[in-house]
């Protein structure tokens, strides 16, 4: 008879590679949300999310859109005193997500990705403002004054575009990309 896995041994085994269960080493010290820059946007920091895959909730963890926001920057995986690969973890988690089917109940994850594949498929490269305009919008007047703020000191910079730049042979990589996405799953 097949042994059921806990969620928490479902989710070491996405690490089988690493020396060590990077559940249990956690010491919840708060560093990784302390150095996040996506934490505003997460429903749960990344420390939160270790302790409550420690306490079997699946269904929360899997409801949280906290692996989808990560900027994939490395910050936390670089600050960590344990030396666990948080970053490493939100993609196992996203992987996690894509594999049990649950992606499609965390709307900004899901929605985030499809508009990113779809700047990418269209003008071959990531475009910011339209990547990031739908949610900014989602956080009220103020959210959108300090986005506004900060937009224009980039702008003034030359750090962003005004509008998007199509890189050369957008269409064989629009092609390359068909092919890889999931059959109807065409940006």
């Amino acid at each position: 008879m097949a042994r059921t896995l806990t969620f928490e041994q479902e989710i070491a085994n996405l690490f089988y590679a690493m020396d060590s269960n990077p559940v249990q080493a956690c010491i919840q010290c708060g560093i990784c949300s302390g150095t996040c820059p996506a934490v505003a946007f997460m429903q749960h920091s990344p420390r939160a999310i270790i302790a409550m895959i420690r306490a079997g909730q699946k269904k929360a963890v899997l409801a949280s859109n906290t692996y989808w926001a990560c900027a994939s920057c490395y910050a936390c995986s670089v600050k960590c005193p344990q030396g666990i690969d948080v970053a490493a973890m939100m993609y196992g988690l996203k992987r996690y997500s894509l594999w049990r089917n649950h992606y499609r109940t965390v709307p900004l994850g899901a929605d985030f990705s499809r508009r990113f594949v779809r700047l990418i498929t269209k003008y071959g490269r990531s475009y910011e403002p339209g990547l990031a305009a739908p949610y900014v919008l989602r956080h009220g007047f103020r959210g959108l004054l300090d986005e506004i703020r900060t937009a224009l000191g980039l702008l003034r910079k030359g750090r962003l575009p005004l509008l998007p730049h199509r890189i050369k042979r957008a269409e064989s990589l629009r092609r390359v990309i068909w092919q890889i996405l999931p059959v109807g799953g065409r940006a």
